[in-house]
Order: C-alpha cells, then sequence, then structure tokens
C-alpha cells in the first residue's frame, strides 16, 4: 500500500512537472506574447521593491513596471542565486506621460543561448508588433556587465 501511494505521488509529480512544461512558450515571439497574455502577467507580482511605474533608464524608458512570473519572484525572494528554468521577467516601458511605448521580456531557457545566460530577449509593441526578439545583441551585450547576478540589473538575486 505505502509503495503504491509512493509510485502515485511519484507518478502525479512527474506528469504535473511535463504538464507545467510542455505549456511553456517556445523561443518564439508570437508565442511568448500569447502566453504572456493567456497567463495575464499583469497579475503576477512585482519585482520585489519596486512599484508600478517607478523611474527608469534608457534603453528602456522613462517609466517601468515590472512583473515576475511566480517562480522568479520565489528565487529573488529566496536570494537562489538566478531565476530558474522556464521563468519570466516581464518590463512595461513607459514615455514620461504614462503612456506604454514598449513591453520586453526575459525568458529563461536552459541552453538556449548559453554565451546570453540562456535568456530568449524580446521587445514588442502595445499592438503586439515585434520590434527584437531570440539572442538580441544590444540586449546581450548591456546586460553583460551584470552577467553575475544572471544578466539583471534590476536588483540583486544572491
Amino acid at each position: 500500500m505505502v509503495l503504491r501511494l509512493s509510485l502515485t505521488v511519484a507518478l502525479t509529480l512527474m506528469l504535473s512537472t511535463s504538464v507545467f512544461a510542455a505549456n511553456l512558450p517556445d523561443t518564439n515571439g508570437k508565442a511568448v506574447i500569447e502566453y504572456l497574455n493567456k497567463t495575464d502577467y499583469q497579475g503576477w507580482q512585482l519585482w520585489p521593491g519596486k512599484t508600478k511605474l517607478y523611474k527608469g533608464t534608457h534603453p528602456h524608458g522613462a517609466l517601468l513596471t515590472t512583473y515576475v512570473s511566480s517562480g522568479a519572484y520565489k528565487a529573488i525572494e529566496g536570494k537562489a542565486g538566478g531565476i530558474p528554468n522556464g521563468e519570466f521577467i516581464v518590463k512595461e516601458n513607459y514615455t514620461p506621460e504614462k503612456k506604454l511605448a514598449a513591453v520586453t521580456v526575459m525568458y529563461k531557457q536552459q541552453g538556449y543561448s548559453p554565451d546570453g545566460g540562456d535568456w530568449y530577449w524580446l521587445k514588442y509593441a502595445p499592438d503586439g508588433t515585434i520590434d527584437k526578439e531570440g539572442k538580441v545583441d544590444g540586449c546581450i551585450g548591456c546586460h553583460r556587465a551584470v552577467k553575475n547576478n544572471d544578466w539583471l540589473f534590476i536588483g540583486p538575486v544572491k
């Protein structure tokens, strides 16, 4: 009975992990945007210690709002040293007049881009038009300065 229960629990965990992984989007701009819209990323938690419309810097915008997926939030709060595979950082970039100008996304995918911290980068307009995606040289070149913080400027993960 105990063995059967243990096997049932193990199988359930494996299947739930597989289902979760299967629901994650490919490293493709349209798929990522669709996923973010379906999961209502604006319902995710904000980066710890940040508020909506905090002061931003070039190239992202005058005002920013940064949302993090639940696994990313737990890793940040727990100072895990990095963001886990399959997690997201979504930054809304606003003009000084508080108009949404773009959305920039970092999506962690193990093995996707070892030279870029395994991050998939995406920038798109409010209407969903993709500006940049993939292994974006400008993103990687800038964020390389903080590769010891899992390529993140916004705050410590260690």
